[in-house]
């Protein structure tokens, strides 16, 4: 997902458009994180999530799952990181001189 691993125990809150749920990080990294979740993600859905304390919320992918008999781990992506959102049609890199 990008950049080195830490582990990490903060409370998030995911949430889309009639959906909420609550769990906590096991790790993160610059491009995203891994959590235990308490409600199933989908995936396909674009969801906000907030960690820890953070007063604005990110928005995230999920990447992977997996079902636990009391929730489900995913790995998520942040979608505002550089290279994890492909560039608009028509744009390219700049040149080197």
């Amino acid at each position: 997902m990008g950049g080195a691993r830490r582990e990490a125990t903060e409370r998030v809150l995911l949430s889309a458009p009639g959906f909420q749920t609550s769990g906590w990080t096991l790790n993160v990294s610059r491009g995203g994180l891994r959590a235990i979740v308490e409600e199933r993600l989908a995936p396909g859905v674009e969801y906000e999530i907030l960690v820890g304390d953070a007063t604005a919320p990110r928005r995230i992918a999920l990447v992977w799952s997996q079902e636990q008999a009391d929730g489900q781990i995913v790995g998520l992506k942040y979608l505002d990181v550089d290279g994890s959102v492909p560039p608009r049609e028509g744009s390219a890199p700049p040149e080197d001189d």
